[in-house]
């Protein structure tokens, strides 16, 4: 350790730091809250972003009534209970009777 690590910080050294803390409490201000979420109507587009499927699939998927949504006026969307539901009903439980996964 030497003197200088002892030193106090420079002024441009402190405010840099509150220039990033300032930065970064205003991200957290402008972050969607999870209430703000779960009254969010997506549109396929987004919906397929969190999906990880392509908007054409969702599209699809909506005009073929496989699965759930909602429309705003003649625009389809999914909420976010919407997007769960087609998450919980992909997922497949391996049978008992199935290989080990070999290590």
């Amino acid at each position: 350790m030497t003197r200088t690590d002892l030193a106090p910080p420079s002024e441009t050294t402190l405010i840099l730091r509150l220039t990033e803390i300032k930065e970064a409490v205003e991200r957290l201000a402008a972050a969607s809250t999870a209430a703000e979420l779960e009254l969010t109507a997506f549109t396929p587009a987004k919906a397929a972003e969190l999906l990880g499927k392509t908007e054409n699939w969702v599209v699809e998927a909506i005009q073929d009534g496989r699965i759930p949504h909602t429309y705003v006026g003649k625009s389809p969307r999914m909420t976010a209970a919407h997007i769960r539901e087609v998450l919980a009903t992909g997922e497949r439980k391996p049978s008992r009777y199935a290989k080990p996964i070999a290590a």
